[in-house]
C-alpha cells in the first residue's frame, strides 16, 4: 500500500477514522479466542454506506485486500487480518443506525454495525421481538451475524440469521452499492442474492444494512432446567416437548456434566438450582396466552417427562430473574472454558436422531487416543447443533495440547461427523480455521460452484482473501 492510498482513505472517512501503526491496533488485529494475531496496514472506520463504497473503490484501485470486521467476536479467525501487514481492516462499528421499524409489516431495517442487543432492544421498545440470541449479543454486530449466518439459542423456532433476513444492502468488491433492502416475503424475480451474501463471511462483499423479520412479543416466557441420565433421555424429552408445545418450544439446550463443572469452578457464585447430572437440559417456552396458562402447560410437560423416565429432576423458573440465572449458566460455559485454557472447538451439526450414538463413539475414540481427555459438550440439541469441544487432560499444558493433538482430534471428530451425515460448521462459519478442512469434506461439485461465484463477484480476490474458499 502506498501513502497515496492512505490519503484517499482519509479523504473518504476523515483522518481521525483511519488508524495506522504505530497506533495500537490490537483490538482489530487479534481474534476473540486469541488464536490469531495479524497485522493491519490500516484500520478504516466508515460511518455510512457511501463511505464504505469509497473505501472499497480506493482499495480496489490500489489492489489492496479488505478484511470486513464487525464486533470481532468470531470463533474461526474470519475477521482479522493476515500477518503480512498489507491489508485494510474495514470496521463497520460506526454504521449503527436503526433506520426504520415497520410494525405493520413486522420488519426493521438496521445498519450492519448495530450491536445485536441494540437490535433486540429497539424491537422490544416497539412491543416486538427480534429473536436472534447468542452469548456474544452484547458485543457482536448484526452485519457479522448475517455474514456468518449465526444461529444461537432460538433457531429451533425462528431459524438462523438467514431465515430472519428479508433484504440486504451490500457494497460489492468493485465499490458499487446494491440496494436490496426489501421487506417483501415473496419476491421471485431471479437469483436469491440475499441468500448468497448471508453466510459468505465477507468474501463476496460487505453487508452495510439489512431488513429483518420481527415478531409479536410473547405474552409469557417460561424457563426450566431438567436433569437427564443420558443423551437418549434428552432426545426423548425433546420429542415430548415438541409434541406438547409445538411452536411454543423456543429453546432446548443440553449441557454435559463437565461443562457445568467448569462453570462452577470459574464462576462459583453462580447458583446451580439442580444437583449435578450426566446431562442437564435448559428448556424455554414462549406462549401467547399468558403466564398462568404457560406455566400450567410447562409443568404438565415436565410431569409427563418424569413419568416417562426422560427426566429425573426438574426446576421451573419462578421469575424473570430466575430465568436469567438459568440462561446465565448456559451462556457462561464458553467463558468458563476460556478460563480453563485453550481448547479444540467444534461447531458441528448432526441429525438429532444420530447425536447419542455419535457422542458415544466419538467420546470413546478420543479417550482411547488421549487418555483423560475432557469433553465440553453443550449446545442446541433442538436443531442438532453441538459445541463438541475438547480440553486437555487435567493439569496438562493447554497450548502444547493444541500443538500436539489438534490435527488428530479434528480428524477423529470430523470423520465421525461425516459418517453420520453431519456438517463441520453449524453456525460459526469457516473462516481460516476450517478452510482446508472444507476442501476435504465438501463435494467437489459444490466447491467448484463456490469458487466460480467468488471469481465472478470478486475477480481481483480482494475481499477477505484466504477465507472460506
Amino acid at each position: 500500500m502506498t501513502d497515496l492510498l492512505l490519503d484517499e482513505l482519509r479523504a473518504a472517512v476523515g483522518a481521525a477514522h483511519v488508524l495506522v501503526p504505530p497506533e495500537d491496533l490490537s483490538a482489530y488485529e487479534r481474534d476473540w479466542r486469541k488464536r490469531w494475531n495479524g497485522r493491519a496496514r490500516a484500520v478504516v472506520r466508515p460511518a455510512s454506506t457511501a463511505e464504505v463504497a469509497a473505501v472499497v473503490r480506493a482499495c480496489a484501485r490500489h489492489a489492496t485486500s479488505v478484511v470486513p470486521q464487525g464486533g470481532n467476536t468470531g470463533l474461526v479467525g474470519g475477521g482479522v487480518p493476515g500477518a503480512g501487514g498489507d491489508q485494510v481492516v474495514l470496521s463497520t462499528r460506526r454504521l449503527a443506525a436503526v433506520r426504520e421499524i415497520d410494525a405493520a409489516n413486522l420488519t426493521m431495517t438496521v445498519e450492519a454495525g448495530c450491536v445485536l442487543q441494540q437490535v433486540q432492544e429497539a424491537a422490544a421498545a416497539q412491543g416486538l421481538l427480534f429473536p436472534l440470541s447468542l452469548a456474544a449479543e452484547g458485543s457482536c454486530t448484526i452485519g457479522g451475524n448475517l455474514a456468518t449466518n449465526a444461529g444461537g439459542t432460538q433457531v429451533l423456532r425462528f431459524g438462523n440469521a438467514r431465515d430472519l433476513c428479508l433484504g440486504l444492502e451490500v457494497v460489492t468488491p468493485q465499490g458499487e452499492i446494491w440496494d436490496g433492502l426489501s421487506g417483501l416475503r415473496k419476491d421471485n424475480t431471479g437469483y436469491d442474492l440475499r441468500g448468497l451474501f448471508v453466510g459468505s463471511e465477507g468474501t463476496l462483499g460487505i453487508i452495510t444494512a439489512a431488513t429483518l423479520k420481527v415478531f409479536p412479543q410473547p405474552a409469557a416466557v417460561t424457563t426450566a432446567l431438567a436433569a437427564c441420565d443420558s443423551l437418549e433421555a434428552c432426545a426423548g424429552l425433546l420429542a415430548l416437548a415438541r409434541a406438547r408445545l409445538d411452536a411454543g418450544l423456543t429453546g432446548f439446550e443440553v449441557m454435559n456434566a463437565f461443562s457445568l463443572e467448569l462453570v462452577s469452578r470459574h464462576f462459583p457464585t453462580l447458583p446451580r438450582p439442580l444437583p449435578g447430572a450426566v446431562w442437564t437440559v435448559l428448556l424455554e417456552q414462549s406462549d401467547p396466552e399468558g403466564e398462568a396458562t404457560a406455566r400450567k402447560r410447562f409443568e404438565a410437560l415436565l410431569e409427563a417427562a418424569l413419568e416417562a423416565g426422560h427426566v429425573r429432576d426438574a426446576v421451573v423458573a419462578e421469575s424473570l430473574a430466575q430465568s436469567k440465572t438459568l440462561w446465565h449458566l448456559r451462556e457462561s460455559i464458553p467463558l468458563a472454558q476460556a478460563e480453563e485454557g485453550l481448547n479444540i472447538k467444534h461447531d458441528i451439526a448432526l441429525p438429532v436422531s444420530s447425536i447419542p450414538e455419535f457422542c458415544r463413539r466419538t467420546d470413546a475414540a478420543l479417550d482411547a487416543h488421549i487418555p483423560g481427555v475432557r469433553l465440553v459438550n453443550f449446545g442446541h440439541l433442538g436443531d442438532g447443533n453441538l459445541h463438541y469441544n475438547v480440553q486437555a487432560p487435567a493439569g496438562g499444558d493447554a497450548r502444547a495440547f493444541l500443538r500436539d493433538h489438534e490435527p488428530k482430534v479434528n480428524e477423529i471428530v470430523y470423520d465421525a461427523v461425516q459418517a453420520f451425515g453431519g456438517s463441520i460448521s453449524a453456525e460459526h462459519g469457516v473462516g481460516q480455521l476450517k478452510r482446508e478442512e472444507l476442501q476435504h469434506r465438501k463435494p467437489a461439485a459444490a466447491l467448484q460452484m463456490m469458487r466460480s461465484i467468488k471469481l465472478a463477484l470478486d475477480p481481483q480476490g480482494l475481499m477477505n482473501p484466504g477465507r472460506v474458499v
